[in-house]
């Protein structure tokens, strides 16, 4: 740290240099205060007095880094790649050495539980670490990874993240539709055909779409569309249990719908306090 001082009337400025953790500096000017100058201490205690109560600094835009949508595109294509090029190397080890820890893991699920078991678990977990990590390398600097999750859960980009999944979903619903007219989707024990087989199965991307939207928006009504979605859903698992017993998809889809039901509950303020 330098500075330097220029004489002024009552007192000096004294311009401080400190230096950063990136060998930057940036520029603070002080004035030290002559205690013996009577307009000074007038001036000063009217300065004190006028501050406002618990507010923050306000610091321009040129105070910030701004954030960086390339290093999160990189990213995503490659987890740590952003980090990297933007110059925190320790950043990219950490979402390294996580993102190997859960490929392993993943890995010995899939050998133990068999392929299916490894993909659920890629989805559930991998998916949103890829995601975090990538939003991590966007921010103005990058924090840690702890520190960004309680960003996205505070922003709410959790809820955000689920309406995207139920995009996602809505276009493979669309895409098994058209690429297999002849399959019938099984509601309470029956199989419908025709036009009502047709209602059906559009109902599915169709309410994907809807509650996809309105997570990703933030909406209020998205958090009632859900629930009765999912209370259908429910009832329905139920029911062609009753009817065909406890096959794999029927029990993953059962679990997951319970699970996914239980933390859009558990984070329902996301969809009432910051809806607009």
């Amino acid at each position: 740290m330098h500075h330097e001082e220029l004489e002024g009337s009552g007192g000096y400025f004294r311009l401080i240099f400190f230096p950063r953790f990136d060998s930057r500096t940036f520029p603070s000017l002080e004035f030290v205060f002559d205690p013996f100058c009577s307009a000074c201490r007038s001036a000063l205690y009217t300065s004190i007095l006028s501050l406002p109560m618990g507010s923050e600094p306000n610091f321009s835009a040129s105070d910030h880094s701004s954030t960086s949508p390339l290093g999160g595109i990189l990213s995503a294509i490659l987890p740590g790649l952003g980090h990297l090029i933007r110059g925190y190397p320790i950043h990219m080890t950490w979402v390294l050495m996580v993102g190997g820890l859960l490929g392993v893991f993943t890995w010995a699920l899939g050998a133990v539980g068999g392929p299916g078991a490894g993909w659920f678990f890629g989805m559930l977990i991998i998916l949103p670490w890829w995601c975090l990590q990538a939003y991590q390398a966007y921010l103005p600097t990058p924090p840690g990874q702890l520190a960004t999750l309680h960003i996205v859960w505070k922003r709410a980009h959790d809820i955000r993240y689920l309406g995207g999944l139920f995009l996602f979903t809505a276009l493979t619903d669309l895409y098994i539709i058209l690429a297999n007219p002849e399959y019938h989707l099984t509601v309470f024990c029956t199989k419908p055909t025709g036009i009502p087989g047709l209602l059906v199965k559009a109902q599915s991307p169709a309410l994907h779409i809807a509650i996809g939207y309105g997570f990703l928006t933030l909406r209020r009504w998205a958090l009632f569309v859900y629930l009765a979605y999912a209370s259908f859903g429910l009832l329905n698992a139920t029911a062609n249990f009753a009817c065909f017993g406890f096959g794999r998809i029927r029990t993953v889809f059962f679990i997951s719908l319970l699970a996914f039901t239980a933390y859009v509950i558990w984070r329902r303020d996301c969809l009432v306090t910051h809806s607009r």
